[in-house]
């Protein structure tokens, strides 16, 4: 793990258990709302372990890093940049899930070619959010918890390499949730994350900006991000020249976690090349 100071806040950053080494290209992973940098924890470890760098960071105000929740996503791109910039990294690929791919979006579109490649897992834009589920974000946290956890699982227990035999995915995804909306006393983290993707509006014209090569990751039975809201950011990334490749996994909203393997294959083949 490496702890970097930035914008004047200690940023935990998860390194798949191996040092540092500015010698490698970096991957940096941007986990989504009520989540921390533990739901890569395969697909960091692999990439860790064969010649990546890896970056899985807490984002500000989440778990083990320090300063203010960003209220939007322009707010956590900028700081993905600052992140670049304390740990040293001139380029670096982005990997981002649910909320977390809506920044490395916007990210990808501000730090321009300090960005090598773009993963973007469980998107869609607009990534609109119930108000019910806005509400019931502030007014009743754990049963949202609840209904973002049944919404988000396709499986009850992922394959082996995930965690261990027979993780109980839902009780698990419960379980953290709570420990990240308890982790910031100063603000309710659930649903400043959930405005800030309701509330964003950049991702077509960030998409038209970006050169560097996307893969989307898409979970067939996904209920949070459906595969097919997606594809207003797939066809503005096809119709500018970009190469783009489209994967999707038989699973819901989790896909690192319930296509551990599939996720990871795709990211790996991808970022190779």
């Amino acid at each position: 793990m490496m702890e970097l100071l930035v914008n004047g806040a200690k940023t935990y950053c998860y390194t798949g258990g191996r040092p540092f080494d500015a010698a490698k290209p970096t991957v940096v992973f941007i986990h989504g709302v009520l989540n921390d940098h533990s739901v890569w924890i395969l697909q960091t470890r692999y990439l860790a372990h064969h010649g990546f760098n890896v970056l899985a960071v807490d984002l500000p105000g989440h778990c083990r890093s320090g300063g203010e929740a960003p209220s939007t996503v322009e707010e956590a791109a900028d700081f993905i940049g600052a992140l670049l910039d304390a740990a040293g990294v001139d380029k670096a690929a982005l990997v981002g899930h649910s909320w977390g791919s809506l920044i490395a979006l916007e990210a990808a579109a501000r730090l321009k070619e300090r960005v090598s490649h773009l993963v973007l897992v469980g998107t869609a834009f607009p990534m609109r959010v119930s108000q019910m589920l806005l509400d019931a974000s502030q007014s009743d946290p754990i049963k949202a918890l609840t209904m973002v956890n049944v919404f988000s699982r396709s499986t009850l227990a992922p394959p082996p390499s995930a965690l261990g035999p027979g993780t109980w995915v839902f009780g698990g995804g419960m379980a953290l949730g709570k420990r990240v909306l308890a982790s910031n006393t100063a603000v309710n983290v659930f649903y400043r994350g959930f405005k800030a993707c309701d509330s964003y509006a950049n991702g077509e014209n960030a998409m038209a900006q970006i050169s560097c090569p996307i893969l989307f990751i898409l979970g067939e039975q996904d209920q949070m991000t459906q595969a097919k809201a997606a594809q207003p950011l797939v066809k503005v990334a096809q119709s500018t020249g970009k190469a783009v490749t489209v994967t999707t996994v038989p699973v819901g909203h989790h896909q690192m976690t319930e296509a551990p393997d599939a996720s990871l294959f795709a990211m790996r083949d991808f970022l190779q090349k």
